[in-house]
């Protein structure tokens, strides 16, 4: 027992689990690819902007359709070695309309890391993100990209940061120039420059000189410009403060650019050094700690068809105490069932690897026939609870037509699996003529990838029809509620996969009136969490 316990220990004191969240456009998976390429774990960096044949795709965009739009449209899990730490990266949509898989993915996350177009500022999607970060008071870094386009004064976008998130900004490191004449960062910390040699290609690590200031051959006007910024830091701005990073009301502040790798390697370094570990979570039985020694974890994210050979799913289970070995016994919370917890599996983006051990922080991929939901709790030992990840109220819905009957059962396997995944709900009419399934999303790119994936990852091609629903609602009671609440007129019944009544509404005020005319039926924007 001793001996587990030291294994736990310094395993959980290595792992870094982190998230990057923005607004489309900021860079955030180039970031994540040039991350990726100076841990090692790529050669050569992908660019979302080239659809060219001849160069690399991104590692993170594995979906085809994400290939082909130059978009992000599902969290990915990337794994991989630096610097002595063993990193788990989540890397989230950025589209909103993908919002609530983001959300889920963060409920994973340690730390998060807000990527900032210095041009735009804080932008709309970024800060709905951040407001996730600042409920569950995870650590937040930020680093200002795109320094080599021409942009907003560092000063200012400093002032935004803390005028309108609240937050507290600490410059770790300051640009020197920008656009142009972007030339470099001075390190705060060390009181060293790093200037880069501009790499139109970026493709591979950027080539730079660290050396102190006085010796740093930079313009006459840049350099004037960086000690004048430099003197109002020092009389102004925020000291660096460790606690106030890991409680979340401190963010360290970095500037570079993605594309052509300025500061991408400073911020990796300097974010190990202050980011937070596997913290304890709250659960039935209190708060859990990383190194407890029953293993523990919960299901986030369920991927179907990441190998089309096999048309498997996969859920990832983000580990949050003890060691999780190949083949142990497991005990899912909701179900009460025991399960085998074999081949597990390390995750690249669509990549996987055999793994025989695993620990908090870390995030494994199981084959999920069936058994597994998003939100459930794996665990050894007494029967553990952690909260479930609610699904969101829908505001956009669409009938799903499937015009081949000859491909009834390709389709029904199709939509049971995207269900699954979470990334589009699904309702079922209630005492309709037609059964066709109604999507409800969040935005119309949602519907979108549903076609798109069920034409190419099970050959059938759909048509949608769009329903003149704003709203829906979960019956909190169940349905024995919504019958004592009687016949209700201009509202939709529908049942959601765990067969709980949902009802869909035409306008808000048809939602206004059925609350004032039936206050004792319970209605939530939120579906309850599948528990016992």
């Amino acid at each position: 027992m001793i001996e587990l316990q030291a294994e736990i220990n310094a395993a959980v004191k290595r792992r870094r689990t982190f998230a990057i969240i923005s607004h489309p456009d900021a860079g955030k998976t180039t970031l994540t690819e040039k991350l990726l390429l100076y841990s090692g774990a790529i050669q050569e960096a992908g660019m979302v902007q080239n659809r060219k044949a001849t160069r690399r795709q991104v590692t993170s965009d594995w979906l085809a359709i994400e290939q082909q739009r130059g978009i992000s449209v599902t969290s990915t899990v990337l794994q991989f070695e630096y610097g002595g730490f063993h990193l788990n990266l989540l890397d989230t949509p950025g589209h909103q309309d993908f919002s609530e898989d983001t959300y889920r993915t963060l409920a994973a996350a340690d730390n998060a890391v807000m990527l900032i177009d210095a041009a735009k500022g804080i932008e709309a999607q970024t800060r709905k993100l951040f407001e996730v970060c600042r409920m569950r008071s995870l650590p937040t870094f930020t680093f200002i990209n795109k320094l080599d386009r021409p942009g907003r004064t560092p000063l200012e976008l400093l002032d935004e940061i803390e005028r309108d998130l609240g937050l507290a900004p600490y410059a770790y490191n300051w640009p020197i120039g920008m656009g142009e004449d972007f030339c470099g960062v001075y390190d705060r910390p060390t009181g060293l420059v790093h200037l880069f040699e501009r790499n139109r290609a970026a493709k591979r690590q950027a080539v730079e000189r660290v050396v102190p200031l006085a010796d740093a051959d930079i313009p006459p006007k840049l350099l004037q410009q960086l000690h004048e910024d430099l003197e109002i830091l020092d009389g102004v701005g925020h000291a660096l403060d460790l606690q106030g990073v890991l409680d979340g009301t401190l963010t360290p502040l970095f500037f570079g650019s993605a594309l052509t790798d300025f500061g991408v390697e400073l911020f990796l370094k300097a974010f190990l050094e202050c980011s937070a570990g596997p913290g304890a979570h709250e659960s039935n039985l209190g708060l859990i700690e990383p190194t407890s020694q029953e293993f523990s974890g919960f299901v986030f994210k369920l991927q179907a068809n990441m190998d089309p050979r096999h048309r498997d799913c996969l859920a990832f289970i983000r580990v949050c105490s003890g060691k999780f070995t190949k083949d142990m016994i497991g005990t899912n919370s909701r179900t009460s069932r025991q399960v085998r917890l074999a081949r597990p599996q390390k995750v690249f983006a669509r990549e996987r690897e055999g793994v025989e051990t695993a620990f908090a922080g870390d995030v494994i991929g199981l084959n999920n026939p069936g058994v597994f939901a998003i939100g459930d709790t794996i665990h050894s030992g007494p029967r553990l609870v952690y909260p479930g990840l609610p699904s969101f109220s829908p505001e956009l819905f669409a009938t799903l037509w499937n015009p081949d009957p000859g491909l009834s059962k390709k389709f029904q396997k199709g939509v049971a699996q995207l269900e699954e995944e979470g990334a589009v709900q699904i309702l079922r009419p209630v005492g309709a003529a037609t059964q066709e399934p109604i999507l409800g999303a969040v935005g119309e790119l949602q519907f979108e990838v549903v076609q798109f994936r069920l034409q190419a990852e099970y050959g059938v091609k759909t048509r949608i029809e769009p329903l003149k629903y704003v709203a829906a609602r979960w019956v909190t009671d169940g349905w024995g509620a919504l019958e004592q609440a009687g016949r209700l007129f201009e509202v939709f019944t529908t049942s959601d996969r765990f067969d709980r009544p949902v009802l869909l509404f035409p306008s808000a005020w048809h939602l206004r009136t059925l609350e004032e005319k039936h206050p004792k039926l319970k209605l939530t924007p939120v579906a309850p969490s599948v528990t016992v």
